[in-house]
């Protein structure tokens, strides 16, 4: 790989700040999935721009991994950061904290994520990124499995590129 520029991953950080109001739950009480997913892609995507200092696009989304539900009434706290780069790819960490401020100010784990974006240039086009190097113990853990969540990403990708060949098959037929 050629040489380039690295920059520590907390360059990138993002965090987001949110309380759960009553229109954020559904009949649980808790935060509905597809609001928190909007969320972790905004904050994701100011990390990738912050990272490569252009344009950027999603590329995937691995899911959302909850650990323990978000109530009604919970700030939500986002923190999100460049953890592994390919060339002009960048995988986000998101991780998901809760408070409840009526209770005690004690952040509680909620969740992780990872997603995927790409850097564009003017033209829209793929452009290379930065590379990053951890710093905290956290950064450290996170890198650490980046070429496994790699291979994943990879297989699902050949998994959902054969389903949608075969959709079109059927499609076509």
């Amino acid at each position: 790989m050629e040489d380039r520029m690295t920059v520590p991953m907390n360059q990138s950080l993002a965090v987001q700040e949110n309380i759960v109001l009553p229109g954020d739950t559904n009949a649980h009480d808790t935060m509905f999935g597809g609001l928190l997913m909007k969320r972790i892609d905004e904050t994701a995507a100011i990390s990738a721009r912050r990272h490569c200092r252009g344009s950027v696009v999603t590329a995937s989304n691995d899911g959302v991994h909850f650990h323990r539900p978000i109530q009604r009434d919970d700030i939500v706290v986002l923190e999100s950061y460049v953890c592994s780069v390919g060339r002009s790819s960048m995988e986000i960490f998101v991780k998901i904290m809760t408070e409840n401020a009526s209770r005690d100010s004690e952040r509680k784990f909620a969740a992780i994520s990872f997603l995927t974006f790409v850097a564009l240039d003017e033209e829209g086009k793929p452009t290379p990124v930065p590379g990053v190097e951890p710093q905290s113990s956290e950064e450290v853990s996170v890198f650490r499995d980046r070429d496994i969540r790699k291979q994943m990403r990879l297989k699902k990708r050949e998994e959902t590129n054969g389903l949608i060949h075969a959709l079109i098959g059927d499609a076509a037929g």
